[in-house]
């Protein structure tokens, strides 16, 4: 969104405060940079997409984010969107699943299956996925904290259907320092958090190679009141602290470096968006390539899934959200997207209906079958403004993360809340822009009607007795469960975190053996302790 005074009057400047000029032409690409770095689509520095013909070989995947209540109707969901053309899965937790939490846990009360899939074991991962092909249909995991627990789950999941999971391709969002920057399920501190997330990435290197084990979030930390700049900039930067962590185990980059993918929002102006998109392309193939030297271009590829778009929706006239979600997924298509996952009308107050699910889900494939964003690479490349643009964004994103190294690091950094001040006092500024008309946003400080009615909202209704269900099936897996072989693989669990072995080996063996996510985030809280949030003055 570009904060707009009168033109006659004052500058307009986007978001990322560059000021907009009114033309553009070839000189301002030259001052800006020029032409040398945007290269070709499928070649270093990959700035017009990391493949030769892009959606010409393949659209993007459309992997809609949902889940709900528990395995059971989740799976039947899942089921429904693949039956209406979606091609890829990303996959809702409820808040107890995603701190770590078994259903049953006086904290899980209340919160049973309502934002989300309640997960307590490997059989609630054996009916979601049920009849669901995963050699046809890849899954995201939209999971941090408890990541570990869940990666595990997905692969020994994966494995008893008979899949090679050597060959078995999927994700996991696994970013835990963007939860400490946006959205605030952490279980354990900084530090061992990190060393977490590289158990994982040094896991699947070995045993799951295909398998992308860390999404970086960008996404979250632009809806916490992070411009476009420092969306990507804070995402890259967390990338190398992710990078370094695998690096000083002994890995080569080119181990791991290719099935590291991003995740990031698209909300805003289409201009600023599709640049700041083909500039960090651009960028972290630049940091790849320069400063760990990797050998193989794949490993220099910026996969993302954009969309969502969640922070631009609007309560206020919800039917306009359809319209909104049109032009989140054309910048998401415009930008060279590998994945897009559209935020529904009406997700702005409520877990989306099968109904808004499919318009967004329709809203995708129209852009493919009927508006021609199929048909060639990069079409908005060679714009005089865009590539002026892109030139400025990626000279400003390096500049974010050299004042990020300058002050000691991203992990330093989010340990001690620098980053979290930063983005919440931004957004605090954006509500106060927008309350004051500064920040224009239709519906809801302009274009008002002026007998406007307040929406009649039909929430997703919470259900008690399917709790109940839920947590039945957590008993009955208590009791029918191999109890020394559990005992086991929990405390060999404990026994490697104290030693700072890889524990995702006994994880998957307690998965296995149908230990519960609670029980295992025990064992690992008994050894890292629980993260404890800094009080900034």
């Amino acid at each position: 969104m570009t904060v707009r005074p009168n033109p006659a009057i004052g500058p307009v400047r986007n978001e990322s405060g560059i000021e907009i000029k009114p033309v553009y032409t070839e000189e301002d690409v030259r001052r800006s940079g020029g032409f040398d770095f945007v290269g070709d689509p499928g070649a270093y520095p990959f700035v017009r997409g990391i493949h030769p013909l892009m959606y010409r070989h393949r659209p993007y995947t459309m992997r809609q984010y949902t889940g709900f209540s528990n395995a059971r109707q989740t799976n039947e969901r899942f089921k429904y969107l693949i039956a209406n053309g979606q091609t890829g899965l990303n996959v809702a937790f409820d808040l107890p699943t995603q701190c770590g939490l078994d259903s049953d846990d006086p904290l899980a009360q209340g919160e049973v299956g309502r934002v989300g899939m309640a997960v307590d074991t490997l059989r609630d991962f054996e009916i979601a996925f049920d009849g669901i092909d995963l050699d046809k249909i890849t899954v995201s995991l939209t999971i941090n904290g408890a990541a570990p627990q869940l990666i595990a789950m997905y692969l020994a999941m994966a494995e008893k259907r008979g899949y090679d999971v050597a060959r078995l391709r999927g994700t996991a969002q696994n970013d835990i320092l963007k939860e400490f920057i946006g959205r605030g399920t952490w279980i354990y501190p900084v530090e061992p958090s990190v060393r977490l997330v590289g158990d994982t990435i040094e896991y699947c290197a070995r045993h799951a190679p295909k398998y992308s084990p860390v999404s970086v979030c960008g996404y979250h930390i632009r809806e916490s009141g992070a411009n476009p700049v420092q969306e990507m900039a804070y995402a890259f930067c967390i990338a190398s602290a992710y990078a370094d962590e695998v690096l000083a185990r002994g890995m080569d980059i080119d181990d791991f470096a290719g099935r590291l993918s991003f995740n990031f929002n698209v909300f805003g102006s289409i201009f600023e968006q599709v640049a700041k998109f083909r500039a960090g392309r651009g960028l972290w193939a630049k940091i790849v390539k320069e400063k760990y030297k990797a050998a193989r271009p794949e490993s220099e590829w910026l996969r993302m899934i954009a969309g969502g778009g969640g922070g631009g929706l609007t309560f206020e006239q919800p039917e306009v959200n359809i319209v909104r979600g049109a032009y989140y997924a054309l910048i998401a298509a415009l930008s060279g997207a590998q994945t897009t996952a559209l935020c529904c009308f009406d997700e702005a107050y409520t877990i989306p209906s099968e109904y808004a699910q499919r318009i967004s889900l329709r809203t995708m494939q129209l852009l493919i079958e009927e508006m021609g964003l199929s048909d060639t690479v990069d079409p908005m490349g060679g714009s005089w403004y865009i590539e002026t643009l892109t030139n400025e964004m990626r000279q400003m994103m390096e500049g974010v993360m050299r004042e990020v190294d300058e002050a000691g690091g991203v992990v330093k950094l989010v340990a001690r809340g620098i980053i979290q001040d930063k983005v919440s006092e931004q957004a605090y500024q954006r509500q106060l822009a927008i309350e004051s008309g500064a920040f224009r946003k239709v519906g809801v400080n302009c274009y008002r009607l002026p007998d406007e009615e307040e929406v009649d909202v039909k929430m997703h209704p919470y259900d008690e007795a399917e709790t109940r269900r839920q947590i039945a099936s957590l008993d009955d897996v208590r009791v029918t469960r191999d109890h020394d072989a559990v005992a086991k693989s929990l405390k060999d669990i404990g026994d490697a975190a104290r030693t700072g072995a890889n524990v995702m080996p006994a994880i998957v063996a307690a998965i296995k053996a149908y230990a519960s996510v609670g029980e295992i985030t025990g064992q690992l809280a008994a050894v890292y302790g629980r993260y404890r949030e800094p009080a900034m003055l």
